[in-house]
């Protein structure tokens, strides 16, 4: 194997040399990109929740092949500063659209003005959503309204819209909408966010095949647990006392903050419950975005790309305890709400 190829890519490296450190390698450096430079010159790429969190670690992935970004969230000042960190990674073209994806009117004006700036925009990435632990007997109306009008409504609103317009205008378009294995396996304590999460799993699999024909591809990405800076409180503090959350990080330029994993040294704690014995870094959930939403998949359409290290599909050979969910977060006994407290 070359030498300075090995020494660019220290992944590939890890896989010819003894390993030191159990569990999967850590990824190739902040900076390196899966696909071709250019890739996506001249796209417009719009992200949902891009001003914060993962959407903008994705965000930031398609800025450094070239994508011309549409920033799109509820908070105008974390949009304005998401905006001044990936402007040059992509020589500055990045819109800003404050909006609340439950109003569709909102997304049609977003859409308008990203054309008018930009261009249609050729990919959609589906990232918002809303979420929050609690035992399924807590959550009131309007908390499973919320979550639900956001992750599941919302995420229908903009994938909508990007899809009539396609196909008024007869173009081909790439949809990735992020996910999470509790689609599919159920979600205890998070009953809410995993019925919205399993309406988009099965949009993505209706509308892969209602829109392939006119050249419309979509697909879903399922992060596993990939610590932020952004994540909220109480999930941060559910999954602290999990002891799962790891170190929250920033990875987008040069004023990211390193993170243990990404590198081979010593892990802790929080990796032992992980079958890959880390973390998810922001980073490789943008590759895998770029990838699924570029020429190089473009045989592939309704598929669910899970990026969690095999995490989801672990089992043990005993089972575990059964915690019930309230004790899990620190909930007393149910006391049922009283008069109009519903």
């Amino acid at each position: 194997m070359d030498l300075e190829f090995c020494l660019r890519t220290r992944y590939l490296c890890a896989m010819t040399e003894p390993m030191h450190t159990p569990g999967l390698a850590a990824p190739p450096p902040l900076g390196a990109s899966a696909l071709p430079p250019g890739t996506y010159d001249g796209i417009v790429v719009l992200v949902t929740g891009g001003g914060s969190g993962l959407g903008k670690a994705i965000a930031a992935e398609f800025a450094r092949l070239g994508a011309d970004l549409v920033l799109v969230g509820r908070n105008a000042e974390r949009l304005a500063a998401a905006r001044d960190e990936l402007a040059p990674l992509t020589g500055g073209r990045v819109m800003t659209a404050p909006a609340d994806i439950r109003d569709p009117d909102r997304i049609a004006a977003v859409f308008d003005a990203a054309e008018a700036r930009l261009g249609l925009p050729e990919v959609l990435i589906n990232n918002a959503a809303a979420n929050f632990p609690s035992p399924a007997e807590d959550l009131s109306p309007n908390a499973w309204r919320a979550v639900l009008d956001i992750t599941l409504t919302g995420t229908w609103f903009m994938t909508r819209e990007f899809g009539r317009r396609h196909l008024a205008a007869g173009t081909a378009g790439s949809i990735v909408s992020v996910g999470a294995s509790y689609a599919w396996t159920g979600g205890p304590g998070y009953a809410h966010s995993a019925a919205a999460k399993a309406g988009v799993k099965n949009l993505v699999e209706t509308l892969a095949v209602e829109w392939g024909p006119y050249g419309i591809r979509i697909n879903g990405l399922v992060p596993g647990l990939v610590p932020h800076e952004d994540m909220t409180t109480d999930i941060r503090g559910h999954l602290d006392r999990a002891g799962e959350a790891g170190p929250a990080h920033s990875e987008h330029g040069e004023h990211g903050e390193h993170n243990k994993h990404d590198t081979d040294g010593p892990r802790d704690e929080h990796d032992a419950r992980q079958p890959a014995l880390r973390v998810g870094l922001p980073r490789e959930l943008g590759w895998a975005a770029t990838f699924l939403a570029s020429p190089y998949a473009g045989f592939v359409s309704g598929h669910s790309l899970v990026v969690d290290g095999a995490n989801w599909q672990r089992r043990s050979l005993v089972a575990p305890p059964v915690v019930p969910v309230r004790e899990q977060l620190g909930r007393g006994p149910f006391a049922p709400p009283g008069p109009g407290g519903r």
